[in-house]
Parts: C-alpha cells; structure tokens; sequence
C-alpha cells in the first residue's frame, strides 16, 4: 500500500530501539579510575618496600661519618730512603680522628709531589678500617753538580735524576755518583743549545752507563755537544762523543775495557769502531 514502510524498509534504515546500541568496542572505552582503596594499598606497599633501604643507607653514612669505628687512628709511610717519616707525614697533613672516608687520597698526593721534589711517584691508599698508607718512590741521581759558589746555603752537590730533574741538594757527595762539569766557555755549543741542553745530554750519557763503569766513574765532563768524556779512576778517560747511540756506546766501552786491560784512553765516539790506548 502507498504511503507505508515494509519491515525491510524500517530493518535497514528506521530507528534503533532502545538498548540495543552495541556501543564502542572494548578497546576504546576508557579504563575506571581506581579505587581509593587501591590507590592506598599501592603507597603502602611502595613505603615498605623503601622504608628497609633508607634505614639501611642512613645507618650506612652514621657508621662512615658519624661513628668512631672507621676513623684514622695511624698514617704509615713505605718506601723512603733519604726522606724521613716525619717529613713526610707532616707535608701529607692526613688528619688522625677523621672519617676515613673523607680523606683525599689524590689530594695527599698532590701536597707530596708539589712540596718534595725529592719524590718521584707517590700512592696514597685507605687502609681498613683505621689506616692511610704513603707508598713513596724517591729519585735517585745519576749524577751530581757542585752547587752554585754564590749559593747562601753554602757547599754541596745537587743531586740530578734520569729525566734531568735537579731534587735535592746533599753536603756530601754520593758514593758512585759521578760530578758532572759542564764547560762550554769557547764552544759554539754554548750558544746554539745552551748549559740547560748540554746537561741533558750528559745526563743521558750517564744514565745508559753500565753500573760496573758508573761506579768507576768520577767526572762526566761536556765542552760541546760532540764532545763529551768521562774520566774514571785510576786516571782513565773515555772519549764519548755526543750522547746520541749511548747505548751502543755503552756496550762497546764494556767489551773495550775487558779486551784492553790496562789501557787509559778509551774512544767509543764511533761505537762500532772502538778504540784503546796508553798503559
């Protein structure tokens, strides 16, 4: 009949009932706030679970800082030979009754190495649970210059390292350590590389010297930069040359004077073609 819908009509285009919108699909509704309940069950389990941590930490600093159970009660020094323990315990400045966690180790090393020259390498450690320990390495000198005549201090010898380093001054000159002399007062040397260069150089000569000639050895003598001597006991000399193949050298003048027996000039300027003379 005109004018009227059929049930198909009113299936596919005509109102839904009531009730019967499926709605969104699950994944996009919004989740339900929590509970209070919830909310508070949450915190407390949080508290618990971090209440047993901050009452372990806070007892943790009381035992380093605040207790008297991890303090410094001694300072030992290791390792000096011409310093004293006095004179080192006294530039480390490590404060006995302190938390030993609040002393700097690199700090105590630090003070050291600035006030005593005399120091090559230093280590500072905490020793558990009352201790600091110095670990100290001094310089040795492989040779000795007289010190300057205009000195206030008066005589003595400084003492000169492998690395050129002048650390200390003795009043007496140290058994088999040889005197270097530099003196370039007509040598074109004394301009082109000057004093400071030249003891350098006399330094690594000395320093690659077998410890058998080391200690035969009383004067290392420079007057140019190919001209350096050593002269030994009994009124030896060993013609050097410059300190460039000093090990070579060293080899050579070690060979030279087991070979020539007796002899008092030595030349190893030329290390492959060494030579002796004089009786």
């Amino acid at each position: 009949m005109a004018g009227r819908t059929t049930t198909a009509e009113r299936g596919a285009g005509g109102p839904r009932r009531p009730g019967r919108d499926a709605g969104p699909p699950p994944a996009a509704r919004r989740p339900r706030p929590g509970r209070p309940d919830d909310r508070r069950r949450r915190r407390l389990v949080l508290a618990l679970a971090l209440g047993p941590a901050l009452v372990l930490g806070g007892f943790a600093l009381w035992v380093l800082y605040g207790s008297s159970w991890l303090r410094v009660e001694s300072v030992t020094v290791v390792g000096e030979r011409v310093l004293t323990e006095r004179q080192v315990l006294r530039v480390a400045a490590v404060p006995v009754g302190d938390p030993l966690v609040s002393v700097d180790p690199e700090a105590v090393e630090r003070r050291l190495l600035a006030a005593l020259p005399r120091i090559d390498t230093v280590e500072v450690a905490r020793d558990w649970p009352h201790g600091i320990e110095v670990r100290v390495v001094e310089r040795r000198p492989v040779v000795v210059m007289e010190k300057d005549t205009h000195d206030r201090e008066g005589r003595g010898y400084v003492e000169v390292d492998d690395d050129g380093v002048r650390f200390g001054t003795v009043a007496e000159r140290p058994r088999g350590v040889p005197l270097l002399v530099v003196d370039l007062s007509d040598s074109p040397s004394r301009h082109r590389f000057g004093e400071e260069r030249m003891r350098r150089e006399a330094v690594k000569v000395a320093s690659a010297l077998p410890d058998g000639v080391r200690r035969d050895t009383r004067t290392v003598r420079v007057r140019s930069y190919d001209s350096i001597t050593l002269e030994l006991s009994g009124g030896r000399t060993v013609v050097w040359g410059s300190s460039e193949r000093s090990t070579a050298k060293a080899e050579s003048l070690t060979l030279l004077t087991k070979a020539a027996d007796g002899a008092k000039r030595f030349d190893v300027s030329v290390p492959s073609a060494p030579a002796a003379s004089g009786s």
